[in-house]
């Protein structure tokens, strides 16, 4: 089976992605020792601090309930095996970039819940009032997202017969 170009596109993206969340993460947990920190200022008003979230985004059904990080997990891998499939049948650059970043923030976060058994964010602006501490994972989902609806409803399209 041959596989399409941007589909490889959307899977390298991916790949891309998940290699440099899991990167980072390790750098934090493992070498910067951030756990045992808590905190520590970057430059300026950014700041890494070390939050464990075990919900959706910005800690939405944040709970320690064992079964919230499998169902977490199962519906990762779901979303990550529909837009794998998606992938095969775009027909735009753009969307192809949307779903290889969606499908690797969402592999990254997997990886830690499974891994972990929580998401490590330690992204923190919130002396920019950006309230919320994230991940890179986080960050590919949500420019992954916003490309997504671009392409879908706002990006021109050439018409039959132009």
């Amino acid at each position: 089976m041959r596989i399409p170009r941007l589909a490889i596109v959307a899977y390298i993206l991916a790949l891309i992605v998940v290699g440099a969340d899991q990167a980072l993460k390790y750098w934090v947990l493992d070498v910067f020792d951030l756990p045992s920190r808590t905190t520590a200022q970057v430059a300026g008003p950014f700041w890494l601090t070390m939050v464990w979230n075990r919900g959706v985004s910005f800690g939405v059904l944040n709970t320690d309930a064992d079964w919230t990080r499998w169902a977490l997990s199962a519906f990762a891998l779901a979303v990550a095996g529909v837009l794998a499939v998606w992938a095969t049948r775009v027909r735009h650059a753009l969307l192809a970039v949307a779903i290889g970043f969606i499908m690797g923030g969402a592999l990254g976060n997997l990886i830690d819940r499974v891994r972990l058994g929580a998401v490590t964010d330690f992204l923190d602006f919130s002396r920019l009032h950006f309230p919320w501490v994230f991940n890179l994972a986080d960050s590919a989902i949500n420019v992954g997202a916003v490309l997504l609806l671009w392409d879908l409803f706002l990006a021109p399209r050439k018409r039959a017969g132009d």
